[in-house]
């Protein structure tokens, strides 16, 4: 196992374990199995397990291993506060002591405010009294260091990232995600102020696993070796701003592949031809998609507030993922969570976006299209339902 270090000297494993996708019998997770994985993961090196209190019983269960095995302090443990929910220091409190409950623990290493969208949703809870919170938990030693974890757009992510004095973060971020998101400017930000970056969802929650025939079959004539989800991992393990890459690894397979490529891949180790090869299969999973936005960003910022390159990024993964429930709910919560949403339906058909796009898009016709695709009925009415229930000091 390879290590890369913390904002504070310490050693973390390049691979980092996500327990949200433990096993399940029925309902609940399979204890017996994922103990087995756990442990074989630390037994190989890994020392970084991510879960958090939304994922259900999966503080319960890796707090179990680590207690009955008696190897807590050979690992560290992230958890996240569900920020989204709460609207007092008081809930903030009971949360935070029923984590340490579900984990058999007096602290947690790493402690992230649960999927952050927009700038506002921090500003809330700095009003709540989060930041004294976190001083007072720190100063106790319940926490040890603390971070986010964001899904929202590259400018809200540094806006979050620089008010602040983080010790880490966490993002989704894949070569196909590579400008969408945090973004590679987002991650390069983080590592520029020296903090940790965690990565989630490097391979698209198996998307990039999974890839179209003539993606496959052009990795498997590179003369690489590598597996889809190789290429995809050695991707991210070749960029030095990245500390820990996390796999929601649900069998001793994948747990066994996974440590093998972190045993091996480092910042630069991925050649020339490796990158030629990611962009031939970016290629072919762009032939599938409807718009052709290169995310260049010359047509914002949008007068109306419309998110042009979030927007036509959803609707091409409509497209060129198989799952298009999970597509929707991704958009659904990553831009229609953001205080002032960025919906495509708030162009007025101004027509400045189109004068300066290089592509020549008819931006203003396939939105239209893309909000249609994006948000059906039942999803323009879950994202207003949804809205009103969650905390609205927004």
């Amino acid at each position: 196992m390879r290590y890369r270090k913390d904002r504070y000297g310490n050693e973390l494993s390049q691979l980092g374990f996500g327990c949200m996708r433990f096993t399940k019998k029925g309902t609940q997770i399979d204890y017996a199995k994922a103990e087995r994985e756990v442990l074989y993961a630390m037994e190989h090196g890994v020392n970084y397990f991510d879960t958090a209190w939304a994922y259900p019983g999966s503080e319960e269960c890796l707090g179990r291993i680590l207690d009955e095995n008696g190897c807590r302090d050979k690992v560290n443990i992230a958890t996240k506060l569900p920020q989204y929910m709460l609207r007092s220091m008081k809930a903030v409190d009971k949360t935070f002591g029923d984590e340490l409950a579900r984990l058999r623990t007096d602290h947690v290493d790493y402690y992230l405010m649960h999927m952050f969208t927009d700038f506002s949703e921090w500003e809330r809870l700095k009003e709540m009294g989060i930041e004294e919170w976190i001083a007072a938990r720190k100063a106790d030693g319940s926490i040890r260091q603390i971070g986010f974890s964001f899904h929202g757009d590259t400018e809200m992510f540094i806006r979050i990232l620089e008010d602040y004095d983080w010790d880490f973060c966490q993002v989704q971020y894949n070569y196909l995600d590579e400008t969408s998101q945090a973004g590679r400017r987002g991650v390069q930000a983080a590592a520029e102020k020296g903090i940790p970056v965690i990565i989630m969802e490097p391979l698209r929650g198996g998307k990039l696993v999974n890839l179209p025939v003539s993606a496959m079959r052009e990795l498997r004539e590179s003369g690489t070796g590598y597996s889809a989800a190789e290429l995809g991992l050695r991707w991210l393990w070749d960029q030095s701003e990245v500390t820990v890459v996390l796999s929601g690894m649900n069998s001793l397979e994948m747990v066994e592949e996974n440590i093998r490529i972190a045993s091996d891949a480092e910042p630069g180790s991925f050649t020339e031809k490796d990158r030629n090869l990611v962009e031939r299969i970016k290629g072919i999973i762009k032939e599938r998609e409807k718009v052709g936005c290169t995310a260049c960003r010359y047509c914002m910022p949008c007068p109306s507030g419309v998110d042009i390159p979030g927007t036509f990024h959803y609707y091409n993964l409509l497209y060129v993922e198989d799952k298009k429930a999970g597509v929707r709910f991704e958009y659904a919560r990553n831009v229609g969570m953001q205080k002032d949403p960025g919906f495509a339906s708030k162009c007025i058909g101004c027509g400045k976006c189109e004068m300066h796009c290089p592509q020549h898009i008819q931006i203003r016709d396939m939105l239209k299209k893309a909000d249609k695709d994006l948000r059906p009925l039942p999803y323009r009415l879950g994202i207003g339902i949804v809205r009103k229930v969650l905390p609205t000091e927004r």
